[in-house]
């Protein structure tokens, strides 16, 4: 998969805003989750508000790779950056998470551009979209997703 910029409108509204992937059922391949996506085109139709309805696509009990594209605002200018998150929550069985762990290096390298890594163990980490705004810049983002924070 090559994340890239995209140039005509109907190309933008095809971009995904929110991707998540998963192992395959034999473990041996790390595969986009089916159904488990958000496209630029979706914003403001199907969906409110990006963050948290990404938040929601989130399994509570089993591990998960994501990318974020997310724009966001500083004291200075507007930016979007794109972020790999590591999902493992605490209620993930243990298999799993040294599985995820043990793979997320190799499915990084596959993705050019990622400007931020963040592994999230719980639903209390990533919720509030303030701790993705200190993630992309600390105190300097005032806002994301043109939410203010």
């Amino acid at each position: 998969m090559k994340v890239r910029k995209s140039s005509t409108q109907e190309e933008i509204k095809k971009r995904k805003k929110a991707v998540l992937f998963c192992l395959s059922d034999d473990k041996r391949q790390i595969i986009v989750e089916e159904a488990k996506q958000i496209l630029v085109g979706d914003i403001g139709d199907t969906v409110e508000d990006p963050y948290t309805s990404f938040v929601k696509l989130l399994p509570l009990n089993d591990c998960r790779y994501a990318l974020y594209d997310a724009t966001y605002e500083t004291k200075e200018s507007k930016k979007e950056d794109l972020v790999f998150i590591f999902w493992a929550p605490e209620s993930a069985p243990l298999k799993s998470k040294m599985i995820y762990a043990s793979s997320k290096d190799a499915i990084k390298k596959k993705f050019t551009g990622i400007k931020h890594e963040w592994q999230v163990n719980g639903l209390d980490d990533i919720k509030d979209r303030s701790t993705l705004g200190e993630k992309l810049g600390g105190n300097v983002v005032v806002s994301l997703e043109g939410k203010p924070l």
